[in-house]
């Protein structure tokens, strides 16, 4: 729920409104010469607005937003203070996010039964994780605590892609979602597998995905056990070598590929 309210967070409205107000000294530069088109500059701002309107999950009566920004320039009082807004408007989106919760989780045990009976589609965990084998490989196999090499695309339920890989990529089975790193462990290298998996075993409700969001993975083992020991001193005593550790590449910051770490 925290991931969620800060996907819908009212920071960016307000940040967006009070931009130049607050921070006069990080106004950009303009040149004198430049010719500024404040109609445009307004509705442009305008839509600034709306977008982060839509970011908050709430349905906005706009015809009363753009009342409440001119009786705001004439010196009128709001009907609401600031602290109650923001208020009412946490109670609706977090109304909203069990509401999608609830539904995503009973379309997601819907398909999770359905799919259990399609040929070739094998049960890790009834009704929780499932696998079917688009091609077969050769070669090593990924087992437990590995940090395989892959090729992948993440779709939500409805096919909607929501993270790929854009080159082969390296996950770690001891830091990715369960569903993943179970279904991962004995691909053998040049196999690809489709997963589904339940939003219990994936995000559920935390995360910046939707709630409880069943995903589906078409994923291709690259190499099976990418992780690469820490080099050594050249010297190295008895308590060091009781301290060996594997090494973990950094994670790359989120982008698209988030969904799998």
């Amino acid at each position: 729920m925290e991931d969620f309210m800060k996907k819908f967070s009212l920071v960016c409205l307000f940040a967006t409104l009070s931009l130049f107000a607050d921070n006069p000294e990080e106004t950009p530069v303009v040149q004198e010469e430049v010719q500024i088109d404040i109609a445009k500059v307004s509705e442009s701002f305008g839509h600034l607005i709306g977008k982060n309107i839509a970011n908050l999950g709430f349905k906005f009566d706009l015809a009363q937003v753009v009342k409440g920004i001119k009786d705001c320039a004439d010196g009128k009082t709001a009907p609401m203070t600031e602290a109650e807004c923001v208020q009412a408007i946490t109670a609706v989106q977090e109304k909203a996010f069990k509401s999608q919760a609830a539904e995503n989780l009973h379309k997601a045990e819907e398909f999770m039964a359905k799919n259990s009976k399609e040929t070739n589609v094998i049960s890790l965990e009834e009704n929780k994780l499932q696998y079917k084998i688009d091609k077969s490989g050769e070669g090593s196999e990924i087992q437990s605590h590995f940090s395989p090499l892959v090729r992948y695309t993440g779709k939500y339920l409805d096919g909607t892609v929501f993270g790929a890989s854009k080159e082969d990529e390296m996950i770690s089975l001891d830091e990715t979602i369960p569903g993943l790193s179970k279904a991962l462990i004995g691909m053998k290298e040049g196999e690809k597998r489709t997963v589904y998996i339940h939003p219990d075993l994936g995000y559920g409700t935390h995360g910046y995905l939707p709630p409880n969001s069943m995903l589906t993975f078409e994923i291709e083992c690259v190499k099976a056990n990418n992780a690469q020991p820490k080099e050594e001193s050249a010297i190295t005593t008895n308590a060091q070598l009781q301290n060996v550790e594997i090494a973990t590449p950094a994670t790359p910051e989120k982008t698209t590929t988030e969904a799998v770490r």
